[in-house]
């Protein structure tokens, strides 16, 4: 059970409504953690306005979702492993590639530099090495890229950390997180 309310449609403001038909247009749906958010107008917008912004840069959906399975992982959030299943499989990852990016990696080479790099900065609190970031140019990730990745983390950051502290109930396929060896 969540431990952070979730704002529901019927409790919803005139404010919060308008931002979930916006939501509700653009997914199909509103899900559990952003019904959580929604208890600040301000703190969801600012959310919203992030993931839209950076959904416009130079990564592509597959990469996104594979830093985002990656974090979600590593972080233990199962509402975030199990949402980002279910996005990534629409973004066209199969079973092992999902696989493999829970496990830290991913078998497409370039991608799976991109996912060690944000596991690292998680890792670290961003004291990446010389060497990592040469990696991530070497791989033909450009500055905007690296940016991009710091900017998907961060953003997975605090939606781990919403997912995990309301301990949000999980409104897409549920999926276990592997427990550590």
């Amino acid at each position: 059970m969540a431990r952070i309310n979730l704002v529901t449609t019927e409790s919803a403001n005139p404010e919060q409504k308008a931002l979930y038909d916006a939501i509700h247009a653009k997914l199909g749906m509103v899900p559990n953690f952003l019904k959580v958010f929604a208890n600040s107008p301000a703190a969801l917008k600012a959310f919203l306005g992030l993931h839209g912004i950076a959904g416009d840069g130079s990564l592509d959906p597959q990469t996104r979702e594979r830093i985002a399975l990656a974090l979600a992982q590593q972080n233990n959030c199962e509402y975030c492993l199990s949402a980002h299943t279910a996005i990534g499989r629409k973004a066209g990852l199969d079973g092992a590639e999902i696989e493999a990016n829970r496990s830290g990696t991913s078998r497409d080479e370039k991608a799976a530099v991109a996912v060690r790099f944000a596991r690292s900065l998680v890792a670290h609190m961003g004291e990446v090495t010389t060497a990592e970031l040469l990696e991530m140019r070497d791989a033909g990730y450009s500055e905007s890229d690296i940016v991009e990745v710091i900017t998907h983390v961060g953003m997975n950051i605090l939606t781990n950390l919403l997912g995990k502290a309301g301990r949000v109930d999980i409104d897409f396929p549920k999926v276990e997180l592997k427990l550590a060896a």
